[in-house]
């Protein structure tokens, strides 16, 4: 018997994208004959006592088997882990995914190839003023232009290219109390990156994508999309970067570094697949599906 599974996704986001990522993953489960629902995650509440670990739920909802998680409600996925229920990606995997400091961290842990990153110091909102100079050996060890990027965000909204200590400052000074990190500025890249989907240890599909006026290359922004068929090296390193975090599945974005040497620039563990199948053909969700069955079948035969 197939099991029965949820697909959250955030309910307080406007817009249909979200919806739209959720309905591609149940149709793919349903070509398989495994049973979903999608819930909002609003429509469920982690109930927590002495005695208890819940979800709280309308009483037509069942539990499921497995949850395949659109969303990046880290707590929520940890509260369905801690009654035994299957997440796919993880709590842990959602966790440092949605945070890219975490996720540079962990990239250099695994001696993976990433741009030259500092993490800014701890600073809350209401802190005094920073002293500039904090920052000079970041700028002897990264330059201009320079790379400012917020911990979290999406779709290349809270990234910002800066050329001079003035305008560094200025930006420094809006991010108060943010977590973010200084980066150097893979010119050889201007514009342009790749973006390759991972399930398991394979690749799925690529696509460049490529921006006219702007150094960010987010389709969301208007960037255009081209199939690629990527290197060995770059599908060596994006599922290395998948598997560094624990994925099962995950959207690997890679700059074109110097001499033609990828660079990780981001891990995406909820990526949409919309774009991809436009741009490729390639359904994602299919993979999805059958590397999440493959898993619960060998974890069952295990167990």
């Amino acid at each position: 018997m197939n099991p029965r599974g949820w697909i959250i996704y955030n309910g307080y986001l406007p817009g249909n994208k979200f919806l739209d990522f959720a309905e591609w993953i149940q149709a793919a489960a349903a070509r398989r004959e495994v049973q979903t629902k999608i819930i909002k995650n609003n429509e469920v509440l982690t109930y927590l006592t002495r005695n208890t670990l819940e979800i709280i739920r309308h009483s037509t909802i069942d539990l499921p088997e497995f949850v395949i998680f659109t969303d990046k409600d880290i707590y929520l996925a940890r509260q369905l882990e801690l009654m035994g229920i299957r997440v796919f990606n993880s709590a842990r995997t959602i966790e440092i995914s949605d945070d890219k400091i975490a996720a540079y961290q962990t990239m250099a842990a695994h001696k993976l190839p990433i741009p030259k990153t500092v993490t800014a110091p701890k600073m809350f909102a209401q802190s005094a003023a920073f002293d500039p100079n904090d920052y000079n050996e970041a700028i002897n060890k990264l330059g201009y232009p320079m790379i400012i990027k917020e911990a979290f965000g999406s779709f290349g909204e809270q990234v910002y290219l800066v050329h001079n200590k003035q305008e560094m400052y200025t930006k420094l000074t809006e991010l108060q109390g943010k977590p973010f990190v200084l980066q150097e500025f893979v010119s050889t890249s201007y514009g342009k990156d790749v973006r390759i989907h991972v399930t398991g240890n394979t690749v799925v599909a690529a696509m460049t994508r490529h921006a006219k006026d702007d150094f960010r290359a987010n389709v969301t922004a208007g960037a255009t999309m081209r199939s690629y068929q990527p290197s060995a090296q770059e599908k060596k390193l994006a599922v290395a970067a998948a598997r560094a975090i624990g994925a099962a599945f995950a959207g690997i974005d890679l700059l074109f570094g110097p001499n033609e040497n990828p660079l990780i620039c981001e891990i995406n563990s909820n990526a949409h697949i919309r774009n991809i199948y436009d741009c490729t053909g390639i359904n994602v969700a299919d993979s999805m599906m059958d590397h999440i069955l493959k898993d619960i079948e060998s974890r069952g035969k295990n167990e």
